[in-house]
């Protein structure tokens, strides 16, 4: 484990940063989808607390967030050591890194929104020369994490919080499709913290040419969300 991954959060600013850029009130629109739950809820395959957190969980360990998370700890590297090279290789290879349609909007969405609010509210002239040799094409991970290594947030925070925010939205859909009480989404948050952590570590440790996902349902999920008739949510 380098020094970065290790080094936690020292400052209340550095810790005001990261909760805002996880909060529901950022404005990147991730409450408008549902990476394939609505679809599995439709379906009949997730019905209840339980599922929703094996759900999620496979997320976590084998689908989006399992590639997300090596991508923002390459993105973060790179912006750290002001190499640009590199951290273009990233955003290219994030950008294609989606095995459907509605996951790569998903991504690319949330990643465009993120870099524009970024920009205006916490502005870093290295992050808005890579954002502008990007225009549109910034998977929310590879954003999120540059923003954090131009900005020296530590590492391993950043990952946590990116992952822990991307539950969060993946349980409040749950909670809104199933449908399920809060406090039964409280108890499934508390229950993928141990996952979050795990999720975390693969992240910090797995290279970019070992990264990749296994999780064949989730993309049919969002293959058929694409032509659901009736849906609330963008994927």
């Amino acid at each position: 484990m380098t020094t970065a991954m290790a080094t936690p959060i020292t400052t209340e600013a550095d810790l005001g940063r990261l909760l805002a850029w996880t909060s529901p009130a950022y404005p990147i629109g991730g409450f408008s989808y549902s990476h394939g739950i609505e679809m599995a809820v439709e379906v009949g395959a997730l019905r209840n607390r339980a599922d929703l957190v094996a759900y999620i969980a496979a997320v976590l360990a084998d689908g989006a967030a399992a590639v997300d998370g090596p991508l923002l700890a390459a993105a973060w590297r790179a912006a750290q050591a002001g190499d640009a090279e590199a951290l273009d290789a990233v955003a290219v290879l994030a950008a294609a890194f989606r095995g459907t349609a509605e996951t790569a909007l998903e991504s690319l969405q949330q990643g465009d929104s993120f870099a524009r609010i970024t920009q205006s509210a916490w502005p870093d002239a290295g992050f808005a020369a890579f954002v502008a040799r990007h225009p549109g094409r910034l998977a929310h991970a590879v954003a999120f994490g540059a923003a954090a290594g131009f900005c020296a947030l530590p590492l391993r925070a950043a990952c946590y919080a990116y992952l822990s925010g991307f539950v969060a939205n993946l349980v409040s859909a749950g909670v809104r499709l199933v449908p399920l009480g809060q406090t039964d989404g409280q108890i499934a948050t508390a229950a993928l913290i141990a996952d979050v952590a795990r999720a975390t570590d693969m992240a910090l440790t797995t290279a970019l040419e070992e990264i990749g996902s296994a999780a064949p349902m989730l993309d049919l999920f969002s293959m058929a969300h694409e032509t659901q008739y009736t849906r609330l949510f963008r994927s």
